[in-house]
């Protein structure tokens, strides 16, 4: 026995059309949900086949007081039709002048590139150029970190770090005058709990080392 076929979207769009057809007449969402079924299309696919519809403006729809009216009118979908014909068309002829700009294009192009000795030489030249810069390009990447913009960047970035963490000292040295100020009886209590936080006697501000200059800094000395 053979399965029955559902109906398509496009065949619920018409027989939602030929409700509208066949009364020219204004309906509420609710009024077309109760018809539907009567010409094949479920409640539940009503809204959304009428929505399409609406989308594509063979349907109109428009809000008056709290309600939400639909119509249709069979010179509303001629009207649509010669519309989407129109644009068609139009489509059509900026594609076959495209079409002809590209072609012309084309056998422009082609002048000058035609098949010889000469063009395949040349093209044989331009192949070995292309792959001695690909290995070149490759090599560099070896020397990345001897990149002077490279080596400047992360000297910049230590100065930085480097201010960074003695602001920082500052404030720790500004932290313990004042806890000594304020805390005198504490002294000895203080001191031990700075020691297990890593403040020792040593601790201080960090001098930033001497760095060797940048490699064109080192060219020019060598020279």
């Amino acid at each position: 026995m053979s399965k029955k076929r559902g109906v398509s979207l496009e065949e619920k769009r018409e027989r939602i059309l030929q409700i509208f057809y066949d009364s020219q007449d204004f309906f509420l969402l609710k009024e077309l949900e109760k018809l539907g079924p009567k010409k094949g299309v479920i409640t539940q696919s009503v809204k959304d086949v009428l929505q399409n519809l609406v989308d594509d403006d063979l349907v109109s729809k428009d809000k008056i007081g709290t309600s939400v009216y639909f119509w249709s009118l069979p010179s509303c979908a001629g009207n649509q039709l010669r519309n989407v014909t129109r644009k068609l068309e139009s489509d059509i002829q900026s594609s076959k002048a495209r079409l002809e700009e590209l072609v012309e294009q084309r056998e422009t192009l082609k002048k000058g590139r035609e098949k010889s000795d000469e063009r395949e030489e040349a093209m044989s030249k331009l192949k070995a150029i292309d792959n001695k810069y690909n290995e070149l390009k490759e090599e560099m990447v070896q020397y990345a970190d001897n990149d002077p913009a490279a080596f400047e960047e992360m000297k910049n970035a230590s100065e930085v770090a480097y201010a960074a963490a003695n602001r920082w000292t500052d404030n720790i040295f500004t932290l313990r005058q004042w806890c000594s100020t304020n805390f005198p009886q504490a002294k000895e209590h203080l001191e031990n709990l700075y020691k297990e936080i890593g403040i020792t006697d040593d601790f201080d501000y960090l001098e930033l080392p001497k760095v060797v200059g940048t490699i064109k800094d080192q060219e020019e000395d060598s020279n």
